[in-house]
């Protein structure tokens, strides 16, 4: 099938009325609005036309049950294409690291959260026993380099985290746990900076947060091939492969908490 027939194969579905009762329950007076993005984001990427277009829709679902706008100038979520383990090209959902931080919020258990690029020059000192870090953030202006990232949350109840990951172990990371890594037209080589910083998030959340039903299925669901979406937000998913499932089950040692 070519890249034209294949677009149109995919507004076709995309727009038929049993796709349109799914996103009408799941986003009611938002789901026109939803509807449109989805179809522009399909037909501006030629990669993303040639997906299996229930991979789309099912991606589409699970972003809506989170409700995250999947236009990708926003950066809370982005529908990728990817050939999986059989040969066939899908899509996945993958969630921004501003779509973590909104999720985060959404729990009402956050005072703050932040993540951001470290900068040559920035990091003045470590503390490793009590895991303190002092940050000198008036360099940023006179230095480009980037030599990491770091997270940032409070809590409530006072408790506070941050994190620091040098540019190598966010690479290394990456290439153990991410299949798009390897991809050199992925979404890693072309803004490695916004994955950067929401691989370190992720791991902050998963490891050390509060989390809300909302931010779990996101850690579970984020770079999956899904299966199925119900109108509940139920989810069935398929791991790209078996170090992500690794991943996943090693970091998901947290509270979660039920909004």
């Amino acid at each position: 099938m070519n890249t034209v027939t294949q677009q149109g194969s995919n507004k076709n579905f995309l727009l038929t009325q049993a796709v349109e009762d799914k996103f009408q329950k799941i986003l009611g007076d938002k789901s026109n609005a939803f509807t449109s993005t989805l179809l522009s984001v399909v037909n501006s990427n030629y990669q993303l036309a040639q997906c299996d277009h229930n991979s789309i829709f099912m991606s589409a679902a699970l972003s809506a049950t989170l409700d995250l706008p999947i236009n990708p100038n926003l950066g809370f979520a982005y529908i990728v294409p990817y050939r999986n383990k059989d040969g066939k090209q899908v899509a996945q959902l993958q969630v921004g690291y501003k779509g973590f931080i909104q999720l985060a919020h959404r729990t009402g258990a956050y005072k703050r959260i932040n993540v951001m690029p470290i900068y040559k020059g920035q990091i003045k000192q470590f503390n490793p026993l009590e895991e303190i870090y002092e940050f000198d953030f008036s360099l940023e202006k006179t230095s480009t380099e980037v030599i990491g990232y770091a997270a940032f949350f409070e809590l409530n109840n006072g408790f506070k985290k941050t994190i620091y990951w040098n540019v190598g172990k966010i690479i290394a990371h990456a290439s153990k746990y991410s299949k798009s890594y390897s991809n050199v037209s992925g979404i890693w080589k072309s803004n490695f900076d916004d994955m950067a910083q929401k691989t370190l998030i992720k791991h902050m959340l998963s490891k050390y947060g509060i989390l809300s039903v909302d931010v779990v299925k996101a850690i579970e669901a984020d770079q999956t091939e899904v299966k199925n979406v119900d109108v509940n937000g139920n989810i069935d998913v398929e791991y790209v492969d078996t170090a992500m499932v690794t991943e996943v089950v090693e970091e998901k040692k947290t509270t979660t908490i039920n909004l």
